[in-house]
């Protein structure tokens, strides 16, 4: 199997953009990113991830005064110094430190205190898997980091107010029909909450090709280890490319009034499905494939596949909780504006509820999942009580349970 170049296969077979969907956006609004970043402190969390790395490689091209990186991946932070102090090109200020550590720990609030303020903050720690849906467990998990946590640093960012606060969403929030789709509409509705009181901004966009944990990487660790590959045929979606995930949260952080959320205008027809992908992969490897009628059988050829034979490749409808076939990055009740920004839009009129009444919605789910009589349908229900558009898809089978 040839190694190829993932940079270059994602703008030629994936995003088929031969440089940044931001680029306009970027240089059109240089000056103003220049006078909002240069000297000033940033702070990442969750910044060992793809996208949170990528928001920092794009911050430091102009110039910030100071540099901190929490993330709970003490591995994913040493290869993020390696990346940043070996690019020759890459500016990295003189205090840079990163920090092993949860952002919902009391360690996390002592250094926060100790060493700010800071100008501008970032949050990209959350769940982000649909895989994570399985149970009652990884679901109070998935709430407890994407919402409850992010609702505490909230408020300890209102008495440490930074200039610009970003934190991340998805594109799934959009009518979600997952948990981690609808725990992500919930945190936009907590953010939403402290609108007035903070500079806040978020980003809901597309799937970022070959990222940390996603199908695509997965593929490559599938050949390094001769395992056999498994695809669904009938999902599609929208792709931007880790350098364009890092711009379009900078652009959002830096340029955005608070409340807005924005997310990356593209086209229905610039969906595209992972068969596509993944028969593109193999071409471009210079490697053909043999379709498989199941994950045995696949798994079985894989015990024998040389470098000379046809690769094992699974392809197969999605039946799993909480997929869609499709990708939107806003609703029919959403207020969009397309015009101020060219590789943007904005959604102008989110949902801005009183702290009381959000308050009111968490009590009620902290309630719920510390009285031990629950399961993930109750979660789910209390959920769509307060998340009118959230319609969940069940089959009663995890992505877990699949290649």
């Amino acid at each position: 199997m040839n190694l190829i170049d993932i940079p270059n296969f994602i703008k030629t077979h994936i995003t088929k953009r031969p440089q940044s969907l931001f680029e306009n956006d970027m240089a059109l609004h240089r000056d103003t990113l220049l006078k909002k970043i240069e000297g000033k402190s940033v702070l990442v969390i969750g910044g060992a991830g793809t996208i949170g790395s990528s928001y920092i490689k794009a911050i430091l091209k102009f110039k910030p005064g100071k540099l901190f990186v929490v993330d709970t991946n003490e591995n994913g932070l040493t290869e993020l110094t390696r990346q940043l102090r070996s690019d020759a090109t890459m500016f990295v200020p003189e205090d840079y430190r990163t920090y092993p550590m949860n952002f919902g720990d009391l360690v996390f609030k002592k250094m926060f205190l100790a060493e700010g303020p800071f100008h501008i903050v970032a949050n990209f720690a959350a769940h982000k898997h649909v895989r994570s849906e399985k149970d009652k467990y990884s679901i109070e998990a998935m709430i407890d980091n994407n919402v409850f946590k992010a609702k505490a640093f909230l408020d300890l960012l209102v008495t440490n107010k930074p200039e610009h606060f970003f934190c991340v969403s998805t594109d799934k929030a959009a009518n979600p029909v997952n948990v981690m789709g609808a725990s992500k509409k919930l945190m936009e509705e907590v953010i939403m909450a402290y609108s007035n009181d903070l500079q806040i901004t978020t980003a809901r966009f597309a799937n970022v090709a070959f990222s940390n944990g996603s199908l695509l990487a997965g593929y490559i660790e599938r050949l390094f280890q001769n395992q056999p590959i498994s695809c669904p045929a009938d999902v599609q979606r929208f792709f931007v490319s880790p350098e364009e995930s890092g711009q379009i949260c900078m652009l959002a952080c830096m340029l955005g009034n608070s409340g807005e959320v924005f997310f990356p205008k593209l086209a229905t027809e610039e969906m595209a499905f992972f068969k596509t992908i993944t028969l593109d992969f193999f071409k471009a490897s210079g490697r053909t494939i043999i379709e498989c009628e199941s994950e045995d059988e696949a798994k079985t050829l894989s015990l024998t596949t040389t470098e000379k034979d046809p690769y094992p490749v699974y392809f197969f409808d999605t039946d799993t909780s909480g997929e869609k076939l499709f990708e939107e990055f806003y609703t029919d009740s959403d207020a969009v504006d397309t015009n101020t920004y060219s590789s943007l839009g904005v959604i102008k009129n989110a949902r801005k509820l009183p702290k009381d009444s959000i308050n009111v919605t968490l009590l009620e789910l902290k309630a719920l999942m510390d009285s031990g009589d629950y399961d993930k349908n109750a979660i789910v229900g209390l959920l769509q009580k307060y998340l009118p558009d959230f319609n969940h898809i069940e089959t009663g089978k995890s992505l877990d349970q699949k290649m």
